[in-house]
């Protein structure tokens, strides 16, 4: 009796009415910047080291914006870079990531961040290139593990339904869409 209902919520789910954009049968579940920078708000911070001629730390979480047209999310953070020796640097970064779902985490993770820029009124133009190496390496890897957004058991029933029945996943401005269908 328990599978019945299941079923038929997952139904009056998705036949209750579609929303803008999602085809017959689909559902779409979005998530924002607010919700993304929460989840951030509990990661913790990181800390990369290159054979002892350089370090790069994250210490607090990346500021994640969706306004783009392009599909990806936009990265703007801080962070501290050491020389053997030297007092640290602090760096502006920004870049953009793509996302992906890991169904078996049921998460959504920033994929294959790249720094488009990176700026210092202390960094000499000659160490940009490993310095923008070492911040490209510390956001993927920062990203590789900790997820921007996580389904909860206990969530909505959007969230629900969306562990089951995720089809597809996309960032347009302002949000993280999910594509929620049965087929």
């Amino acid at each position: 009796m328990r599978i019945v209902g299941t079923l038929l919520f997952f139904v009056t789910l998705l036949f209750g009415g579609t929303a803008s954009g999602a085809g017959l049968f689909e559902r779409e579940v979005a998530f924002s910047e607010a919700d993304i920078a929460s989840a951030l708000a509990k990661a913790k911070p990181l800390q990369l080291s290159y054979g002892g001629l350089l370090s790069v730390a994250l210490d607090e979480p990346p500021r994640i914006l969706l306004d783009g047209s392009d599909g990806r999310a936009r990265i703007e953070t801080g962070m501290e870079v050491e020389w053997p020796g030297r007092k640290p640097i602090r760096i502006e970064a920004s870049g953009r990531a793509g996302i992906r779902y890991d169904n078996q985490r049921k998460a959504f993770y920033l994929e294959n961040p790249v720094i488009d820029s990176l700026t210092t009124p202390a960094l000499r133009h000659e160490a940009n290139p490993a310095v923008r190496e070492a911040a490209s390496q510390l956001i993927a890897s920062y990203f590789r593990s900790k997820p921007v957004y996580v389904l909860r058991e206990n969530g909505s029933p959007q969230e629900v339904a969306a562990r089951w029945l995720l089809k597809s996943v996309r960032i347009e401005p302002g949000r993280v869409v999910a594509v929620l269908s049965p087929v």
